[in-house]
């Protein structure tokens, strides 16, 4: 497989012009609706259980479709017609799905996340002339397969280390950390060995717990674990669990409306606004933004130029592949200087991020009870 220098991804991107700057807001109708991009290809986007309304990691694909066919989250136009996404209910869907959008002739295909890997293998190895998509999967290695990457640790060492900066102005003493992932992976570790590295940096000895619920879509679980951790006095918890996060939110959103100190950090997306519990106050931090539809715009740039081909693109911090939100007011100025600091530090080299939990077990003081696994 061929690894593309992430200036072609921004050169595919800066070449759709206002596009690239973010989906359109203005209503069906106006002038500037009428000048939306005209787009010659097809692309179907399938999902797991959680769906495009994740407020997270679908989401994020979903607005890259959107961003690319000039159309926004309330104007769908295109739906139908030239984009539009499958869910699956269950994992013994994916194959299924994949067969369905290949047979009735989509031009592109995308798969989001890990657990389709083994699924889109098999499809894409009998139909050699279907262009495909998978995201957070780098080891499919067929030539009509895109692989789109992201350096999770490194947007999650800021999440770690905002979190850690804000208990300390807080001047919460001994403040404890928790964690909660999805389905264990090598993805989902990056989030986590990077999250507790940041925390580490400014709090050598904290306590920080993990728990996975094992499930995308199981909200439920993550809220009540996040119920237990608040109690025992956990300051603040990061999930990367899909929809199962929104339960980690849930439960923020709950104790900080009652006057409690507790956090969530989100994922993926800024997830600022699902966090609000009154009309400008938020139970949500920061988020680790995971630029999902960078990959996206890419990859149908490249569908529509005829310049598609089987390649590993990674996204990191230096190419604003990940990064943090700023939108909460209670990330203040003062932490978001230190923040910035950190991240000229990753960039250049300064700060290096174990990605894999064994190399991480290897740091003087890192926590060696971690769920985390490497696959």
């Amino acid at each position: 497989m061929q690894k593309s220098s992430i200036l072609m991804v921004l050169l595919g991107i800066m070449v759709m012009g206002p596009l690239a700057a973010g989906p359109k807001q203005d209503p069906p109708g106006s002038p500037s609706a009428a000048a939306k991009p005209a787009r010659s290809i097809t692309v179907r986007l399938l999902t797991d259980a959680t769906g495009i309304d994740d407020k997270s990691f679908n989401a994020a694909a979903w607005r890259g479709i959107l961003q690319f066919y000039g159309d926004t989250w309330e104007d769908t136009a295109g739906r139908g017609r030239a984009y539009d996404v499958v869910t699956a209910q269950t994992q013994d869907m994916y194959t299924f799905n994949i067969r369905q959008a290949t047979h009735e002739g989509y031009d592109l295909i995308v798969a989001t996340g890990f657990t389709f890997e083994n699924a889109l293998r098999e499809v894409a190895r009998d139909n050699p002339d279907q262009k495909y998509l998978i995201i957070d999967v780098d080891s499919v290695n067929e030539p009509n397969v895109m692989q789109a990457v992201y350096a999770e640790h490194e947007g999650s060492y800021l999440a770690g280390v905002a979190a850690a900066l804000k208990a300390q102005q807080d001047g919460v003493d001994n403040p404890r950390f928790g964690f909660i992932g999805g389905v264990p992976s090598a993805t989902i570790t990056k989030f986590e060995i990077g999250y507790v590295m940041g925390i580490l940096s400014v709090f050598p000895k904290a306590v920080i717990l993990d728990y996975y619920v094992n499930s995308w879509a199981d909200p439920a679980a993550a809220k009540i674990q996040a119920k237990n951790w608040y109690d025992q006095g956990v300051y603040a918890i990061y999930s990367a669990a899909g929809g199962s996060g929104n339960g980690v939110i849930a439960q923020a959103k709950e104790y900080r409306a009652q006057g409690r100190n507790v956090w969530a950090i989100g994922v993926d997306s800024d997830q600022y606004e699902a966090g609000l519990y009154d009309a400008t106050h938020s139970a949500v931090l920061t988020s680790m933004i995971k630029r999902v539809e960078t990959s996206m715009v890419y990859a149908l740039n490249a569908a529509q130029n005829n310049t598609f081909k089987g390649e590993v693109i990674t996204f990191a911090l230096k190419d604003d592949g990940v990064g943090y939100s700023t939108a909460n007011v209670e990330l203040t100025a003062e932490i978001k200087v230190r923040l910035e600091q950190v991240k000229q530090q990753i960039i250049s080299g300064a700060i290096k991020i174990p990605a894999t939990h064994g190399a991480a077990k290897k740091h003087l003081g890192f926590p060696q009870n971690l769920r985390a696994i490497d696959d």
